[in-house]
C-alpha cells in the first residue's frame, strides 16, 4: 500500500513510519518541524528512520495548497493522520496554536481525502477527551461532552468532523484515542522524559495532585501496533445503528473510534518508582496541586479494538520503562 504519514518526524509518527516501511509499504511523511519541543530530536527521529521506501516533505498541514499538491502527486491509497499541536498545559497558555494546526490543518486532510476517494482515513484522538467523565475504564460507549481544555476539545472536535465527511461522503475514517504514550524517541514535554532527564541532572521533579493519579501508561511498541493492524480494518456502515440507542463510536456511515491503551492504570509514584530503580538515583520531589487542564485518572477500555484486530498490549511498565531510560542515556550519553 501507499501510505500518507502526517507528523512524521514526531514521537508516535515516526515510529509508525518505521513499522509500515518494515512490512513492505510505500510512506510518504510530512511534518513542519515547528519548535514547540527540541527541533533536533525531530530530525534524528527522522534519520533514523530513513528507507528507501520513505520519502520526507517538510510543511505545514495548514497550508491547503501544498496539501492538495501533494495529494495529487503521490496518489495515496491511506492516510494516517497524526500531526497536531500537541499538549494540554501548552493549549491553555497558547489557545490559537491549537486552531491552525489541529482544526484547520486537519480540516484540509479530510477535503484531500474526499477529493482523492482516499481508502481509509486513520487519524489521532486522545484519551483527553473523556475529560471530567469518572467512570472507568474508559469506554468509547461513553459520552465524552465535557473536556477540560482545549486541546481534548480539538481531539473531539476532530471526531465530530471525521463523521460528517464519512457520512456526507462515504469516507471510511477511524479515530484512535491514545493513552498516555511513552518509549523510546519519546517527547521531551511528557512525564517519562521531563523526570529522567531531571532525576539525571540532580533536579527536582513536579508531582502533580501529590503524587495521587493514575495513567494508562502504553508503551510506543504496542500503539503502532494497534495503528497498523487498525488501518486494514477498513469501517463499513453499520446499517442496524441508530443515533437513539447506538454507540457514539459507531455509524450508519463507514466511521469507528477505539481506545488505544495498555487497559491497566499505572500509580504516578509506582511510575516515578521505576524510573528512579533504573536510574540508581533517588529524584528530588515536589509536591503539588492538580493543574489545570489534568485529569485524575486514565483507563482505557480496548475491547473493541482487541475484538477487531486481536491486538493486545505486551509490554510491561517494568519492560517499557527501562527501554526508555536505557534509549535515553544512549541517546543523550548520560
Amino acid at each position: 500500500m501507499k501510505y500518507l504519514v502526517t507528523g512524521a518526524a514526531g514521537f508516535i509518527g515516526s515510529a509508525t513510519v518505521r513499522k509500515l516501511n518494515a512490512q513492505g509499504h510505500e510512506v510518504v511523511g510530512v511534518d513542519n518541524l515547528n519548535d514547540y519541543y527540541d527541533v533536533a530530536l525531530k530530525h534524528a527521529r527522522l534519520h533514523f528512520s530513513a528507507h528507501p521506501l520513505f520519502r520526507f516533505y517538510p510543511f505545514d498541514i495548514s497550508s491547503k495548497e501544498a496539501i492538495d499538491t501533494l495529494f495529487k502527486k503521490e496518489k495515496f491509497e491511506r492516510v494516517i493522520h497524526l500531526a497536531a499541536q500537541a499538549g494540554v498545559r501548552y493549549s491553555i497558555d497558547n489557545p490559537h496554536c491549537y486552531v491552525e494546526s489541529n482544526l484547520t490543518g486537519y480540516l484540509n486532510i479530510l477535503e484531500a481525502c474526499r477529493q482523492n476517494r482516499i481508502q481509509h482515513l486513520v487519524y489521532a484522538s486522545s484519551s483527553s477527551v473523556y475529560g471530567l467523565n469518572s467512570k472507568v475504564p474508559f469506554s468509547t460507549s461513553d459520552r465524552v461532552d465535557h473536556p477540560v481544555s482545549l486541546y481534548a476539545a480539538t481531539k473531539k472536535s476532530n471526531e465530530l468532523m471525521a463523521h460528517c465527511y464519512s457520512h456526507l461522503y462515504q469516507i471510511p475514517t477511524t479515530g484512535l484515542r491514545f493513552f498516555t504514550v511513552y518509549g523510546s524517541w519519546g517527547r521531551p514535554d511528557m512525564a517519562p522524559f521531563l523526570f529522567t532527564k531531571k532525576i539525571l541532572e540532580g533536579d527536582t521533579i513536579d508531582i502533580n495532585n501529590n503524587g495521587d493519579m493514575w495513567r494508562d501508561f502504553t508503551h510506543i511498541n504496542d500503539i503502532v501496533e494497534g495503528i497498523v493492524r487498525i488501518a486494514d480494518v477498513i469501517p463499513s456502515p453499520n446499517k442496524h445503528w441508530k443515533v437513539e440507542d447506538g454507540s457514539p463510536a459507531s455509524s450508519s456511515a463507514p466511521f469507528a473510534v477505539y481506545n488505544i491503551g495498555h487497559g491497566s492504570p499505572i500509580n504516578l509514584m509506582d511510575f516515578i518508582k521505576g524510573i528512579e530503580n533504573q536510574l540508581g538515583i533517588e529524584a528530588k520531589k515536589n509536591f503539588r496541586e492538580m493543574q489545570p487542564g489534568d485529569v485524575y485518572r486514565t483507563y482505557a477500555d480496548t475491547e473493541d479494538l482487541l475484538q477487531v484486530t486481536g491486538y493486545k498490549p505486551k509490554v510491561s511498565i517494568q519492560e517499557g520503562i527501562a527501554e526508555f531510560v536505557s534509549w535515553y542515556r544512549e541517546f543523550y550519553n548520560k
